[in-house]
């Protein structure tokens, strides 16, 4: 069951007390907020990781956004949790990982454009360069009026590109 309040009191800190030139603070806050889940909550680890992203204390939170999906988080960041993975993932320079866990991540109406826009950056760290822009243009092409079919038809053309060795 999700607790609004607490959810609440969380969009709340990030509206109006997140501080980045604190970052002792903000992770105190944090910690704070989610001392009042029960222990190894999903939902508490994940608000973990993503303050200590927002720090770019991203080794800290890979290990918290790993924590909430073994703990099985449910609900809007149960796919979140996976882009925001993958994208730290991405920024440590772990390109491959971030994209197995882009392309194995559950689907979401809400974050596909997101998940696809961040497997685009993967893919193209990852130095395969035709899937990232074939990704990139068919997150694309739903939200245009015209040339869909045509641009369909050139995303699939691209070359998948895997790097030298692989």
């Amino acid at each position: 069951m999700i607790d609004t309040s607490w959810d609440q009191k969380v969009d709340d800190f990030y509206e109006h007390a997140f501080d980045e030139s604190d970052p002792r603070g903000a992770i105190a806050a944090m910690q704070s907020l989610a001392s009042e889940r029960p222990a190894g909550d999903a939902s508490a680890l994940f608000e973990m990781g993503g303050i200590h992203d927002s720090l770019g204390l991203e080794a800290e939170a890979i290990q918290y956004y790993r924590a909430a999906i073994k703990a099985g988080l449910e609900g809007e960041r149960a796919t979140r949790v996976f882009i925001q993975l993958a994208s730290t993932l991405r920024n440590v320079g772990e390109s491959a990982e971030a994209v197995s866990v882009l392309e194995s991540s559950p689907a979401s109406e809400d974050d596909e454009g997101a998940r696809q826009a961040f497997l685009a950056l993967a893919l193209y760290d990852a130095g395969r360069y035709g899937d990232a822009l074939r990704t990139a243009l068919l997150a694309l092409i739903p939200t245009l009026d015209g040339y869909k079919r045509a641009l369909r038809e050139y995303a699939e053309e691209l070359p998948s590109t895997l790097p030298a060795g692989q």
